[in-house]
């Protein structure tokens, strides 16, 4: 199950008209429970994060809608279908790809009676120069500069029964994304106390035994008494981790840093996600060409994501469709069988 069960098991509340006040509070409560869910404890905290919530699902409603409808995804139809071509070297890549899908495949098994399922297909996406030979008119130009793409790393683990699921499930994905980022602020933020704290707890400990160093067990195992100079360095240092923590504040005032941080990032959501839809026209060795070019080729669509958060990523994608036949059964592996027999 993905972390907003809510957004998926309450169909009627993503419509594309509003941002009902039930998904508000839904999204809300996730996102406090999926970060730190002491944050209950400030005042007004739900009232506080409710409007960054809505400004997010605002921003994901517009994106998700605005995605192209599912493309049929069958190694029949690659070579007819210019997409599919630019995307798979071969059609036998398509069925591989759909049956490395786990996901993919416990849908069908959940539902016996579906003949067809809905699919992110998702690629990495990568431009590179390249010299190459081009015909102009009668004369063939040669080490010409072009621009040659390549798809490659197919994966379709989001996928559902219908496009309707599946765009509500991109929606979960993308959320759930926003929430991982907070996260990670938030992370740097606790591991910077904690840093703190220990390093307090250290120093004071050290302090501690130089001072007492001396009359007690120094004496007795002749060590020298800790010169005052290295006592006034580290309690010089002690009181630079103090400063340092009360700079950061108490447990209240680190909870309200955490809720900041939260915010911040449901409120800029367009920071950390960003679609946008991509047309290229190749040929057939997928190199970018110009209209007027007499090469046969094509317009390609699809989708191409970028996510700039901790570990910036980007990826192609496009919703497709796919049928029960190109992912077949699993395979019995005999031999391991045999084994437990």
């Amino acid at each position: 199950m993905g972390i907003l069960d809510w957004f998926k098991n309450r169909p009627a509340q993503f419509d594309t008209n509003r941002v009902s006040e039930v998904m508000i509070r839904g999204a809300t409560e996730k996102a406090i429970a999926l970060t730190n869910p002491r944050l209950t404890v400030l005042p007004a905290c739900h009232a506080r994060l409710a409007p960054a919530v809505a400004t997010t699902i605002t921003f994901l409603r517009a994106m998700v809608e605005a995605l192209p409808g599912p493309r049929p995804l069958s190694s029949t139809t690659w070579s007819s279908d210019r997409a599919l071509r630019a995307f798979f070297v071969a059609p036998s890549d398509i069925q591989a790809a759909l049956c490395r899908s786990d996901n993919l495949r416990t849908l069908f098994d959940k539902f016996p009676e579906l003949d067809e399922a809905c699919v992110v297909l998702g690629m990495a996406f990568r431009e590179q120069q390249v010299l190459g030979a081009e015909l102009h008119g009668a004369i063939v130009r040669r080490d010409v500069l072009q621009t040659s793409v390549s798809f490659s790393d197919h994966r379709a683990h989001i996928c559902g029964r219908d496009e309707p699921e599946l765009r509500r499930l991109v929606g979960v994905q993308a959320f759930e994304y926003l929430l991982a980022q907070a996260l990670s602020e938030i992370g740097e933020d606790r591991a910077e106390r904690q840093e703190l704290e220990g390093n307090r707890a250290l120093i004071r400990a050290r302090l501690r035994l130089l001072r007492q160093q001396g009359p007690g067990l120094g004496a007795i195992f002749g060590a020298a008494p800790a010169a005052a100079s290295e006592q006034g360095e580290l309690a010089a240092r002690l009181q630079e981790n103090e400063r340092q923590l009360e700079a950061i504040g108490d447990s209240m005032s680190a909870l309200e840093t955490e809720l900041a941080a939260l915010q911040e990032v449901l409120e800029n959501p367009q920071r950390y996600v960003r679609v946008e839809q991509k047309t290229l026209r190749l040929n057939t060795m997928n190199v970018v060409t110009e209209k007027a070019s007499t090469d046969l080729a094509g317009d390609i669509d699809f989708s191409l994501a970028a996510l700039s958060g901790a570990s910036p990523l980007q990826r192609a994608f496009v919703l497709a469709r796919c049928a029960r036949s190109d992912v077949p059964a699993r395979a019995i592996n005999f031999d391991a069988a045999a084994r437990y027999l």
